[in-house]
């Protein structure tokens, strides 16, 4: 901070939302003397990105709710220069100056610094196809409001969203909202990439069911008047399009600078948050970040990453022993009355590492099921069959999958191995959970395979066991299965397995009922029972249900 008698700091922060802003109004708070200017292209500052799909969709009427601060009340309660419509165009580094101009007026000026924090988030992917000029993006208030009036004069007909992932779902369900036919676009095989397969197919399910036209390893190869033309040739009507492909940092202030870029194409800093200029610093989704589980440089556009680091800068710029924490990638997102997080590594990217894991499936109900409103969750845990320790989680329902995922991010960030989740003291009346939270079962379920209790096959094998000669027996009712069952299953219900032991076939098997419980039940049974080999479907017909759907 700036010492009595020395002529104060000057700090200048380019970009006025989320780090940036946390950044600013963090070092005022431990600088009372500097001079803080905050340089924003965009007409607004401290605005609510995350909110901005609701505004469209009327779920947040307001759009006054949607801008926390203004230049106006920021330099009255923090003495901050913010400086809206003003971009940033080079860096002279030698100089320690940022020249800006007026996105209006088209007025430059030169800006001294001491320290420099460049703060520009990310931009928008939109690849060269013919059209996309007409594709609407949603990064911040500007953009909300032509979304808004596109949606007008939409006339609550029909809109094509091209991207499945956290952005464009969120677009879609507003869109929904507003009346207009909806269709998504996807050029993977499933939304959401972050999770696996079997884990998304619930969505996909409700996506459908809402009514949305779902079209998934499809691309859209141009972007007409009124529709959009997919890679198969088939045409969508589109009055309105928007483009949530996905976003990059937005690296081109710092590059034009010279300075160091990372390997995953964003700015490169160090645990300080320093670039490769001594007085430079930068934070956001404009920067790399250290990945928890693997030490690699990673990629993660999230908001509270973006808030810590604002934090953590300004502590680091005036002196405080501080520096970046690694991230986990713990994310949410609402759809269609589903609640979709996940929190570290997901099973396709382990394997595509090729690193070694255990894999636990639950179909927990959110609260004790004897009190009123419980709803089913779908819940993964990824594990280090080595070690034990957490690698990553994923969950799907209508409540409370939320509090789970958080619980297990925290538990990874504390070091908690995932037989530790069995012993987790947590709040529980039946209203709240269960007095087995889903967590603690997935805790007690890890413990069983980690002391060999317990044998699993994932859904994704057993076709491949079957064709070497193993035999499925389902334990569920008979009405159960004659709803349906995995092909060629032996029916034996698990209350009557102990009688019918002469039933079960000789050699390998897999026992499975609807989630895994009483499978596990089946498969002590027969284990204690002396049959050599008998490994449990982890999460079940469930789980095997979801997934092979998604094939």
């Amino acid at each position: 901070m700036s010492s009595p008698g020395l002529e104060p700091r000057k700090y200048v922060v380019v970009g006025g939302v989320a780090g940036g802003m946390s950044a600013a109004t963090r070092l005022r708070r431990l600088d009372e003397t500097a001079a803080i200017s905050v340089l924003e292209r965009s007409g607004y500052v401290s605005f609510a990105n995350c909110g901005l799909p609701y505004h469209v969709g009327g779920v947040i009427e307001d759009r006054a709710s949607l801008l926390l601060q203004t230049p106006a009340s920021l330099g009255a309660r923090f003495g901050l220069d913010v400086r809206v419509h003003t971009e940033a165009v080079a860096i002279d580094r030698a100089a320690r100056t940022v020249t800006t101009r007026h996105t209006e007026s088209g007025v430059s000026e030169s800006i001294p610094y001491d320290a420099l924090i460049l703060a520009p988030g990310a931009r928008p992917v939109r690849p060269p196809i013919p059209g996309i000029e007409r594709a609407l993006s949603l990064r911040d208030i500007e953009d909300t409001d032509a979304m808004v009036a596109a949606v007008g004069r939409a006339g609550g007909t029909h809109a094509v969203v091209i991207g499945g992932g956290f952005i464009g779902l969120e677009v879609a369900e507003n869109l929904l909202h507003r009346g207009l036919v909806v269709a998504v676009i996807e050029a993977t095989d499933q939304v959401m990439a972050p999770l696996d397969p079997e884990m998304v197919e619930p969505v996909h399910v409700a996506l459908r069911d809402a009514g949305v036209d779902l079209r998934l390893g499809r691309s859209v190869v141009a972007i007409g008047a009124g529709d959009v033309t997919l890679d198969d040739g088939t045409t969508v009507p589109a009055d309105v399009v928007v483009a949530a492909i996905g976003v990059r940092p937005d690296t081109r202030l710092a590059e034009l600078a010279g300075l160091s870029i990372g390997p995953r194409g964003g700015i490169l800093v160090n645990d300080q948050l320093l670039t490769s200029d001594p007085a430079i610093y930068a934070v956001g989704d404009a920067v790399e970040k250290i990945d928890a589980l693997s030490g690699e440089k990673t990629l993660v556009p999230l908001a509270n990453t973006a808030n810590l680091q604002g934090r953590r800068v300004a502590d680091i710029i005036t002196g405080q022993a501080r520096s970046d924490r690694p991230v986990l990638g713990t994310a949410i997102v609402g759809v269609l009355g589903l609640q979709i997080a996940a929190t570290g590594w997901s099973e396709k990217r382990l394997r595509a590492a090729g690193r070694p894991y255990r894999a636990l499936h639950s179909h927990p109900a959110s609260h004790a099921g004897y009190y009123p409103g419980a709803a089913g969750i779908a819940l993964k845990l990824l594990v280090d069959p080595a070690t034990d320790a957490i690698l990553g989680a994923q969950g799907v329902g209508s409540d409370g999958v939320d509090k789970r995922i958080d619980i297990i991010a925290t538990a990874i960030t504390g070091g908690l191995t995932a037989s530790d989740l069995a012993d987790l003291e947590l709040a529980y009346a039946p209203q709240f959970g269960s007095a087995k939270d889903p967590v603690n079962m997935l805790g007690h379920m890890a413990d069983n395979l980690r002391t060999g209790v317990s044998r699993t096959i994932q859904w994704h094998e057993v076709a491949d066991a079957q064709q070497s000669g193993t035999i499925v027996v389902d334990v569920r009712t008979l009405a159960e299965f004659a709803r349906g069952a995995i092909p060629g299953a032996v029916h034996i219900p698990v209350d009557d397995l102990r009688s019918r032991l002469a039933e079960v076939p000789a050699g390998p098997l897999v026992v499975t009922c609807a989630v895994g419980l009483r499978g596990h039940v089946a498969a002590r049974i027969l284990t204690q029972q002396g049959f050599p080999d008998v490994r449990n479907l982890d999460g079940g017909y469930t789980t095997w249900r979801a997934g092979t759907a998604s094939l």
